[in-house]
């Protein structure tokens, strides 16, 4: 088939396809349910780097013996204001469902809470954790360092991960304010579409193995991801590394790629997120200051710019009515998943 042929399918059979091939996996009834969630989202705000193009990579990472099928997380109340889930070696999905009515609770009683997730598998983006979050009205960071294929600026050896930072903010109306981005040029599921589909690369997406710019996806998977912004990107990239890293006991980027011993499976470690309350913050001022909080954001569309975000949302309600567009080839290479034997 052409590699631009499309099949249309509504959300109900993404969720389907994506239980059935997990489930096939052998992954755990409740592992299978908030797994497949995460995609059918990324479908869902078509972001298709974070859809049931990550089956592909769940499989790989399930065949190497790299994640615990039916890991059973366990919660764990270090402090008033801190809580840490150690996901057993499973999926970060679970985890966070379970660590999250306590992260709230926790920011309700002291205005700010932290919660570490620890020993997880990650293939995933972040911004269903802080949105659900401001979703409850709270203001949202996350955070979490993945397998070193990002050189620092200047340098020419991975050291980074994509490295990740999002963060949510509650408002009136259907929709928080949400960004989540790599601290990489760009995800690196984007350059593996590019490979899939034999597309050149950007300039300053990545370097070759001998640390020269490329066009070439393969030769910049192979080589190094570069950071966005330059030494911008790589001081936030370094930031993300320790606060998600050391600072939460979990493996840093370099850590998760020498333990995975090239399975080329999904990176393993921790994830850190930061819930805050701005009603215990700010008593009975918070309607108030959180109504000058909407005038900051009309002062940026009312001049036509876009908040980050907004493509997702308005892509959520065409894809609710007419479903989502997925590639033939795509589309072949899951079902042959489901086949395996």
């Amino acid at each position: 088939t052409d590699a631009a042929e499309k099949v249309r399918l509504s959300l109900a059979a993404v969720r389907a396809l994506a239980e059935a091939v997990l489930s096939r996996h052998g992954l755990s009834e409740r592992h299978v349910k908030a797994v497949a969630e995460t995609m059918v989202a990324g479908e869902r705000d078509e972001c298709a780097s974070h859809g049931i193009y990550r089956l592909l990579v769940c499989a790989h990472t399930i065949k190497a013996g790299k994640v615990a099928l039916d890991a059973e997380p366990v919660v764990h109340d270090i402090a008033p204001a801190l809580v840490r889930v150690d996901a057993k070696g499973g999926y970060a999905q679970l985890p966070f469902q379970m660590g999250k009515p306590v992260l709230e609770e926790k920011a309700r009683n002291c205005g700010i809470a932290a919660l570490g997730i620890n020993n997880c598998v990650h293939f995933a983006a972040l911004w269903p954790e802080v949105e659900a979050l401001a979703r409850d009205g709270f203001v949202a960071f996350a955070f979490t360092p993945s397998h070193a294929w990002v050189a620092p600026a200047g340098g020419t050896r991975p050291v980074f991960g994509t490295n990740p930072l999002a963060f949510g903010w509650p408002r009136p109306g259907p929709h928080p304010y949400v960004f989540d981005f790599a601290t990489s040029a760009v995800a690196r599921g984007e350059i593996e579409l590019h490979r899939r589909a034999g597309k050149p690369i950007p300039l300053g997406w990545g370097i070759d193995a001998e640390g020269n710019p490329t066009t070439d996806a393969a030769a910049a998977l192979d080589g190094a991801m570069l950071t966005f912004g330059g030494h911008k990107g790589s001081a936030l990239a370094t930031m993300i590394e320790l606060i998600a890293g050391p600072l939460i006991g979990d493996m840093t980027s370099a850590e998760s790629i020498a333990y995975d011993d090239n399975a080329k499976a999904s990176p393993f470690g921790g994830e850190l997120i930061i819930a805050i309350d701005p009603a215990r913050f700010l008593g009975d001022k918070a309607a108030e200051h959180l109504a000058r909080a909407e005038a900051v954001f009309e002062n940026i569309v009312s001049q036509g710019a876009r908040l980050p975000s907004q493509r997702r949302y308005e892509a959520r309600e065409r894809t609710r009515v007419h479903g989502v567009e997925v590639p033939a080839k795509l589309l072949a290479d899951i079902k042959a998943l489901l086949a395996e034997k």
